[in-house]
């Protein structure tokens, strides 16, 4: 359950300096435009954050962590969520340079659907775990 609960702590930090770095950089290039640094600091706290505190609360009250696939869940759902934050992140900041790759929004695409079925495997433990 520490691990749930460290990376919880990491990921809030992780979100919370995504939102001091979008309103640093943007100020420092004098960027007024539109660019998706604006939902990473959202991003990274509802599905880190709030998502692990929520896992670990699942983890103590309903034992989610003693399944035997969890580990597997753990480690599946945060490379997705590396996935989508990554591309996020250097979307946003060519987007503030003035430029952009036309695939990244299909990479972070695929970071949210490795985060969906992560979402739906932890509900599958949960459902065994209540019955």
């Amino acid at each position: 359950m520490k691990k749930l609960y460290y990376t919880s702590f990491f990921y809030v930090i992780l979100g919370l300096l995504a939102g001091v770095a979008y309103r640093e950089i943007t100020k420092m290039n004098d960027f007024t435009g539109d660019t998706v640094l604006v939902a990473l600091h959202t991003h990274i706290l509802v599905l880190g954050f709030i998502f692990f505190i929520i896992t670990l609360i699942l983890a103590k009250l309903f034992n989610v962590h003693e399944a035997k696939s969890f580990g597997a869940f753990y480690y599946v759902y945060n490379f997705g969520l590396l996935i989508t934050i990554g591309t996020m992140a250097t979307r946003g900041m060519l987007q503030i340079n003035g430029e952009d790759i036309s695939f990244l929004p299909h990479i972070a695409g695929l970071g949210h659907a490795i985060l969906g079925a992560g979402i739906i495997w932890l509900l599958v433990i949960l459902g065994k775990r209540i019955k």
